[in-house]
């Protein structure tokens, strides 16, 4: 080859590579620009008012991209795909009940992130704001509204693995009391008291008396359903293999996710139904791995977010172990009902 073979070679070699490393550069701007434009063909979202006591309405953390994303967005229930009105309260977990909401956010700092927990009244307004120690997973209020909750991951960032800790706190919205931590609690555990120092619980859901809840205990590498007293302030393991648990209206059975053997390690879930007085265990019809603390639509289906396109799409099924999952709404994660 000659020299001038050599050069042309050369020369071509570098325009293509340029034109790749330009392609490429053109392709990222455009992926971290599409969240601020609306998504063709996705949920029409307008701005519009919000709140907590709309009867039949379904709130929900809008994943949608546009001007509107991670914005709480309201549809009829019984329409859960159609036309969304935006709230422009943003948050990254959200529950609501009762005309109280809580509203776990991300406040962004020159160097770090910060995380709030906002009390929300029922025309979205903020009440009280606590801080949150880590980044945050679950949030739930109890049926009357009185009692909030969340979990914070403080070390790692995942429940698939083993290498975290987490913080639950509890707040009475009414008097502002705030149980910073259920690990100051007493465990009782197989009718005795338990102490250990790897001790972590998640996924706080309330029974009706605004005294009793239930929650996930982890500890030595296994998961509890626990029963918990807010006055005595002691939790009573009931059941093991049980995450995220979710209280059904009546009070009367846990919808919650279960570690499967032989399932993939970042994908290890599936989702059942115990009843708390026999506790039988139902295994429901979804037959993903489903890594998200379900919702309670009525007390015959149950609904919870997975991934997709956009971060998360929800889906519903019936809470008796029949019948096929569907989507019921896409884009969108953190749903409350309105009765």
């Amino acid at each position: 080859m000659t020299l001038r073979s050599r050069l042309l070679v050369l020369v071509a070699a570098v325009v293509a590579l340029t034109a790749v490393a330009l392609a490429a550069v053109l392709h990222a701007s455009a992926r971290a620009e599409r969240p601020d434009h609306t998504q063709a063909g996705g949920p029409p979202v307008a701005p519009g008012r919000v709140t907590l006591t709309d009867p039949g309405r379904l709130v929900f953390r809008n994943m949608a991209w546009g001007p509107h994303r991670d914005e709480l967005t309201a549809v009829p229930a019984a329409d859960p795909a159609g036309p969304r009105t935006a709230s422009g309260v943003t948050c990254l977990r959200f529950h609501a009940a009762a005309g109280t909401g809580v509203c776990l956010r991300a406040e962004h700092g020159p160097v770090s992130d910060s995380y709030r927990a906002l009390i929300l009244d029922a025309r979205l307004r903020t009440t009280a704001r606590y801080d949150v120690p880590g980044i945050p997973s679950r949030a739930r209020v109890s049926p009357s509204g009185r009692l909030a909750a969340w979990t914070a991951f403080v070390g790692g960032d995942s429940y698939a693995g083993t290498d975290f800790s987490t913080r639950t706190a509890v707040v009475d919205t009414r008097t502002g009391r705030l149980i910073p931590s259920l690990e100051r609690f007493r465990i009782v555990h197989d009718g005795r008291v338990y102490t250990s120092p790897d001790v972590n619980f998640w996924g706080v859901t309330f029974a009706a008396d605004d005294r009793t809840f239930y929650a996930t205990l982890a500890t030595k590498g296994t998961t509890y359903l626990v029963r918990g007293d807010l006055r005595a302030e002691t939790v009573t393991t009931l059941h093991q293999n049980v995450e995220c648990p979710s209280l059904s209206p009546d009070g009367t059975r846990v919808a919650y996710k279960k570690r499967v053997a032989g399932l993939p390690a970042d994908a290890p879930w599936r989702l059942y139904v115990l009843d708390l007085r026999t506790l039988r265990e139902t295994p429901l019809a979804e037959r993903r791995s489903v890594d998200d603390q379900v919702v309670w639509r009525d007390a015959h289906t149950l609904v919870y977010a997975l991934p997709g396109d956009y971060g998360a799409d929800l889906y519903q099924v019936r809470a008796d172990g029949t019948g096929a999952s569907r989507r019921v709404s896409p884009a969108a994660v953190s749903p409350a009902y309105l009765p």
